[in-house]
């Protein structure tokens, strides 16, 4: 099944790619020699995406980031000129219907084509500084009836995808953004390595997880991410290793105050039902649950959790997939209130593949919560 996917996922790919590199050439002016340049550089690029897909993880570190950053950045240039390409394509089919202005269409592929790839590179300047400086998400909540009289500062993140391309360096930046806020409680809501661990390993990054400071512990959950790893559990394991708390199917009651509830992520089909993960609890202590992928948000309202934080959908990444995300789930992005239950889905701190923010931002959350 897996491999049907990715047989009809490279068809789809290597289809919408030629339909790109055949519009660019046909757009450029055929005396010139844009054309070999375009389709040299257009085969260049791609070949990078895939390099740095599959073979990344063997490469030497910042040869193994270059090749990544090249050929992710391609997929958002190839993305935007896709969609600027079928635009004009449509366009000259209506021409063709009404024979309005023929003889002005190739003039204005051409720079329609220009525009496009000037205003996807300012796009990429402007995406490329709102990754590397992720805004923070201030929330004020309260439980209902807080009979403890308790404030709890928490500091939630998601979607770090460690690995090559967000490297030891920027979870160094991300640490001190977390320490700077003295929480009292660290989540951390999934897909902490991108894929594999090797370059988390080898870059030693269990000292960063180490200098999180938190008197009430860090917690951590498996995202989709988790379960592309050598193992399923290699990711847990290292975590383990520098004092996290790892949540796999379980909670822990924290500070005889609250539980901290970690579901296993969707992607394992056996995981536990919420409702039987709850069972037992004592209900007189609130419960925050970490959940990956927020989906079926009803079953935290039914199952008496005051605060779910989730992660997952980047909010799109890059527009117009904020536009995709909105009618996807239920809650893509930001704050709900359901029943006697608060949700929080956030865009992530990191991200997958291109480290650019188009249209949506690169966030940590911090939440006082009134238990």
């Amino acid at each position: 099944m897996k491999i049907g996917f990715i047989i009809v996922a490279l068809i789809i790919l290597f289809s919408l790619n030629g339909y790109v590199m055949v519009r660019g050439w046909q757009a450029l002016p055929s005396a010139a020699s844009l054309r070999p340049i375009y389709l040299v550089t257009a085969i260049l690029l791609f070949m990078s995406l895939f390099a740095g897909m599959i073979f990344g993880n063997a490469m030497p570190l910042g040869f193994g980031k270059v090749v990544s950053f090249l050929g992710f950045t391609y997929l958002i240039i190839f993305s935007y000129l896709f969609l600027s390409f079928i635009l004009v394509d449509v366009l000259r089919l209506l021409n063709l219907l009404v024979q309005v202005r023929t003889a002005y269409m190739d003039s204005f592929r051409l720079w329609m084509m220009v525009a496009t790839l000037v205003i996807t590179g300012i796009a990429l300047i402007i995406g490329n500084y709102k990754f590397n400086h992720p805004k923070t998400v201030t929330l004020n909540l309260s439980i209902k009836n807080p009979i403890q009289n308790k404030d709890l500062k928490i500091v939630a993140v998601s979607d770090l995808h460690l690995g090559i391309s967000i490297d030891k360096k920027k979870l160094q930046s991300y640490v001190k953004m977390i320490n700077d806020q003295h929480p009292d409680i660290v989540l951390l809501a999934g897909d902490v390595s991108d894929r594999s661990m090797i370059p988390v390993i080898s870059q030693n990054m269990l000292e960063e997880f180490r200098a999180i400071k938190a008197p009430k512990g860090v917690y951590a959950i498996n995202g989709n991410h988790e379960h592309y790893a050598e193992t399923s559990t290699a990711t847990a394991d290292y975590l383990k290793e520098a004092g996290i708390i790892f949540l796999k199917d379980s909670s822990c009651l924290v500070d005889s105050s609250f539980y901290v509830v970690g579901r296993d992520d969707r992607t394992n089909t056996k995981r536990k039902s919420l409702k039987d993960l709850v069972s037992g609890l004592d209900s007189k202590f609130p419960r925050i649950l970490m959940d990956h992928q927020p989906y079926h948000l009803e079953e935290a309202e039914k199952n008496n959790i005051a605060l779910q934080i989730s992660g997952h959908t980047h909010n799109g990444q890059f527009f117009p997939g904020n536009l995709f995300v909105k009618r996807i789930y239920e809650l893509g992005y930001g704050y709900l209130k359901k029943g006697n239950t608060h949700f929080y889905v956030s865009s992530g701190l990191g991200l997958w593949g291109p480290q650019y923010r188009i249209g949506t931002e690169s966030e940590m959350v911090v939440i006082h919560l009134r238990i």
